[in-house]
């Protein structure tokens, strides 16, 4: 007679992570300490829309399940009634052994631990704030804010530790594909910056407003980076975005180059890896810089705590304010002092100290490294 189900047994595996491009990037190094336990197990992640687009180049994860969930603030606005029994079928059908659901601390497990039982998964893993009785077989008390906050990384690392689930190295790791590299290096030749350029990537847009620094802001910098400091400024962003960076360009008086809706997510990847330096709000690109080794200047609304730039050179700016850590995508105050009162100086200078760091060779060679 076979006795309960066992973690170090656990071979088919579920991690959950329903959130954002970051948030499922930060899970990374969770994922892969997941992998090393067992080299033969299988991990399929259930992800949103914008945390596959990143997962597909994150090691040790075979497969992908993409769901839009009405509890997760990411996909809520466009999730659909039905939906959901569609992904309760699906996860049946998938014989689970286990699974491990990542949630930032103010969001509920509850929901996707409820699927996860309904679908027949014997084990179930996740932080909670609430007694789960049924829903978890092993649970993690919820301890933040209230007994401080850790870094996302840290959090999700500290989650399946629990289980035994340990890794030597916790940076954050993207596999850029080969074809992803050769196209950014098209995009970067047409530039023609001239041999041994000094350069840097400015990505200034952010999916929460109260995450953007002010584009006048962003226009200083850049002009002091051109014309104090001979730096090329190349302006990255989706094309939804190009009416940003070109508002930006108008508030220069110095040239500057924009490759706005010109690269997908493997491109863009790739282009921050080339990049000598990374100038970026608290979004995504901060993250995708930490995974492929790239120097980074983060913007950073005191929005919340536990985003700044995981294991990677960085200077991390913002205003202290009395109101910081409101979670908010809007400032509620309405005068965005966090990052409006940061000053441009500030931002060059830090560019400035970055690009006098890692030579751009070797951390190409971490981006492009083998699954």
């Amino acid at each position: 007679m076979s006795g309960p189900p066992r973690w170090e047994t656990a071979r088919n595996l579920l991690c959950v992570r329903l959130d954002a491009l970051g948030d499922v990037l930060m899970t990374g190094p969770a994922i892969a300490a997941l992998k090393r336990a067992r080299p033969d197990r299988h991990v399929t992640v259930l992800t949103s829309p914008a945390g596959a687009a990143i997962a597909q180049y994150l090691p040790g994860i075979d497969a992908l399940i993409v769901h839009r969930s009405p509890w997760v603030k990411a996909t809520a606005p466009r999730a659909r009634v039905g939906d959901d029994r569609v992904l309760l079928a699906r996860l049946r059908t998938r014989d689970f052994d286990a699974a491990v659901i990542f949630t930032v601390y103010s969001q509920s497990a509850l929901p996707a631990a409820t699927y996860c039982y309904l679908a027949g998964i014997p084990l179930r893993l996740a932080h909670c704030r609430e007694n789960p009785y049924g829903l978890l077989t092993d649970w993690a008390p919820e301890t933040e804010p209230q007994q401080g906050v850790r870094h996302e990384v840290q959090r999700q690392l500290d989650l399946v530790a629990r289980v035994g689930a340990r890794i030597d190295d916790d940076r954050l790791r993207l596999n850029v594909p080969a074809e992803s590299f050769a196209k950014a290096q098209v995009l970067v030749a047409g530039l023609r910056l001239g041999r041994n350029a000094r350069w840097a990537l400015v990505h200034p847009g952010a999916s929460a407003p109260s995450r953007r620094y002010p584009p006048e802001g962003f226009a200083r910098a850049a002009d002091l980076l051109v014309r104090e400091h001979g730096c090329h400024v190349v302006y990255t962003g989706s094309a939804a975005e190009s009416a940003l960076i070109a508002e930006i360009r108008a508030h220069m008086r110095s040239p500057s180059h924009s490759l706005a809706g010109r690269c997908d997510l493997g491109t863009l990847s790739a282009l921050i890896a080339l990049a000598p330096v990374l100038v970026v709000n608290n979004t995504g690109p901060a993250h995708i810089a930490a995974a492929v080794g790239t120097p980074v200047v983060d913007l950073y609304a005191l929005t919340n705590p536990q985003h700044t730039p995981w294991r990677v050179e960085s200077r991390v700016l913002y205003h202290d304010v009395p109101c910081k850590n409101c979670y908010k995508s809007v400032c509620p105050i309405g005068h965005h002092d966090c990052l409006r009162r940061v000053p441009p100086e500030a931002v060059a200078r830090a560019a400035v100290e970055l690009l006098e760091g890692t030579p751009q060779g070797e951390r190409v060679r971490v981006a492009q490294g083998a699954r």
